[in-house]
């Protein structure tokens, strides 16, 4: 699907759906994680309880980045519709970066290095919002944003997937934060292309953070693992090494569908996940959502 900037007597089509909605709901989970054992993960799997802890280590500061990224460009939002999914995606971002901490405060707590981790995604986020073209940081919010919602269809797709978060508060957070960004996956590239960003930029961003990405979350993991007395019984890593590289999060549909990114006529569109969406919707926010619970208000 391509995007083109239509004029209207009124002002210009810049949004790829003007239908989508993007609500902001402010959630609690804090109280839900006082009793998250160490390895939290389906079956206190070692491996899959550092690589959520490792992703987890990253959303707050990474969320604000996206935040910073996308609001710098806010003015040069003509579109009424865009300019709503905008106030809804930081919203939303927003939001997943303060539950993310909170459970990072409880990863802390059992001995995983989430602060360190904050700290130092905090300073080098910074250091290229200070340095960095916008339209830079805005390419790779556009990225990263394919990642996680990549990674968001699988969650709400795959049971196995949901599976590995184990402890039912930690599966409830991933599983929020999968649809919200289901939800929101197309605006941060709307506003790339609506104020006039390249493919050129934007296909080269995508190669470079897709091996960044991964190099850097295993050296992360393996940092975590380090710190893991758990991790020095051989017999339990290397079981727990074989179930994590048979899992989808390391499969090769995954990798392909990443790759998708950089095809010259790309939009995150192109992959319907309406149904999905719409079925997850009311799974955990309808008349009897498993989430409303958590739920303070919604706008």
């Amino acid at each position: 699907m391509t995007q083109t900037a239509v004029k209207t007597e009124e002002t210009t089509v810049q949004t790829s759906n003007p239908q989508r909605a993007v609500p902001t709901r402010r959630m609690a989970f804090e109280e839900s994680f006082s009793d998250v054992p160490r390895h939290y993960s389906e079956g206190g799997d070692l491996v899959l309880s550092h690589v959520g802890a490792a992703l987890s280590s990253v959303f707050p500061d990474g969320e604000d980045f996206f935040v910073r990224s996308v609001r710098h460009y806010r003015d040069r939002i003509t579109d009424p519709d865009l300019k709503r999914q905008v106030a809804g995606f930081i919203g939303q971002e927003s939001v997943h970066g303060r539950e993310h901490r909170a459970f990072n405060e409880r990863l802390s707590e059992l001995g995983y290095p989430t602060k360190q981790v904050e700290w130092f995604t905090r300073k080098g986020l910074e250091l290229r919002t200070r340095f960095a073209p916008p339209i830079a940081n805005l390419a790779a919010t556009a990225a990263l944003e394919h990642f996680t919602a990549t990674l968001a269809e699988l969650v709400l797709s795959d049971d196995e997937v949901r599976g590995h978060f184990g402890h039912p508060a930690v599966r409830d957070l991933f599983v929020w934060h999968a649809l919200e960004e289901s939800e929101h996956k197309a605006v941060a590239f709307d506003v790339y292309k609506a104020v006039g960003g390249s493919e050129r930029v934007r296909v080269w961003t995508m190669k470079a953070i897709r091996f960044g990405f991964v190099i850097g979350m295993t050296v992360q993991v393996a940092f975590s693992l380090l710190r893991d007395w758990a991790a020095y019984r051989p017999a339990r890593l290397f079981r727990s090494l074989n179930n994590f590289r048979r899992s989808p999060l390391v499969g090769r549909e995954l990798w392909r569908q990443l790759k998708d990114y950089e095809r010259a006529d790309f939009h995150p569109d192109d992959r319907d996940t309406t149904e999905l969406v719409a079925r997850w919707r009311e799974s955990l926010f309808g008349e009897k959502g498993s989430l409303n619970d958590k739920l303070a208000t919604a706008s």
